[in-house]
């Protein structure tokens, strides 16, 4: 999987697909803006039934709007735009997040931009890029599995205050760590600026081909960040009550689960960005890198 090339552009866009961030009704005004400037353009734009009743528009259902559509737009913060990464996974399609949050590291669009950039894409002045995901398999004891994936995160966390989380590491069958502690995090590079940085993992390059395991609150000094290369699959198995939160958005018992296997997926996320568009800059913003 090459993650440092770019995707080529899109060859024909007829049709759109939109989201917005769910309860946040004040966002029609900028939905307005985005159909009026494709219905100008003459594009098809069609918007994901949840999100039409929000708007008080016509919508579709969401799987119908993806294979429709040649590329995806969520309006919202971070949070929004994992969500559609996630779901909209198996459809490949290009996805641009349009900015209406606080503290945004994927979407570098603000809504008072959306029309412009809308042009520009037009023009094919725009970037695609790749961002690569986790893929978890979980292992139940019934026998059965389930796949899901994760754009940012995947956190291994006690499921009440007390205890510990006692957590086993396997590469090939051999245990790597036992990790004692508040919990784990996996990460990908993209997911490196969310809840990685806040227990003090390393901030990674979003296009860097990497798997991340950052312990939360642990139990041993000694333990520390690790970050491993892409073909490597990693088995956990614990005792412990934990909860395995996928992207902050969905969550799993471990006391349900044989194990946990986690791997980069074949293919990444293809998010749509402005060409000049420069991860530094954006760091040196959120995090006030550089100030004196």
């Amino acid at each position: 999987m090459d993650i440092l090339t770019s995707f080529k552009k899109m060859k024909k866009i007829r049709a759109v697909g939109l989201v917005i961030r769910p309860n946040s009704p004040e966002l029609k005004v900028h939905y307005l803006k985005i159909k009026k400037k494709l219905k100008k353009l003459g594009i098809k734009l069609y918007v994901s039934k949840y999100s039409s009743t929000l708007l008080g528009c016509e919508g579709i259902e969401f799987e119908k709007m993806c294979k429709k559509s040649d590329f995806l737009i969520a309006i919202g913060g971070d949070g929004t735009l994992i969500s559609l990464c996630r779901r909209s996974y198996k459809f490949k399609k290009p996805i641009l997040g349009i900015y209406a949050g606080n503290l945004g590291f994927l979407t570098d669009i603000k809504c008072e931009e959306s029309s412009s950039f809308l042009d520009k894409i037009f023009a094919g002045e725009y970037r695609i890029d790749n961002r690569m995901v986790l893929t978890v398999k979980f292992n139940y004891k019934d026998g059965k599995s389930r796949k899901v994936v994760a754009f940012n995160d995947a956190v291994f966390s006690r499921h009440s205050v007390d205890g510990m989380c006692n957590i086993k590491a396997l590469v090939n069958g051999h245990i790597i760590n036992n990790y004692k502690g508040d919990g784990l995090i996996l990460s990908t590079p993209t997911g490196s600026t969310a809840y990685n940085l806040s227990v003090g993992g390393p901030v990674v390059y979003p296009l860097t081909q990497a798997l991340i395991l950052t312990p939360i609150s642990p139990h041993s000094l000694t333990q520390r960040p690790l970050i491993m290369p892409v073909n490597f699959s990693v088995k956990f198995k614990s005792d412990s009550d934990l909860s395995i939160i996928i992207d902050g958005q969905e969550v799993y018992r471990m006391r349900d689960l044989e194990s946990v296997e986690v791997k980069i997926g074949k293919r990444g996320v293809k998010m749509i960005h402005r060409v000049e568009k420069n991860y530094f800059q954006t760091i040196k913003e959120k995090l006030n890198w550089g100030q004196l």
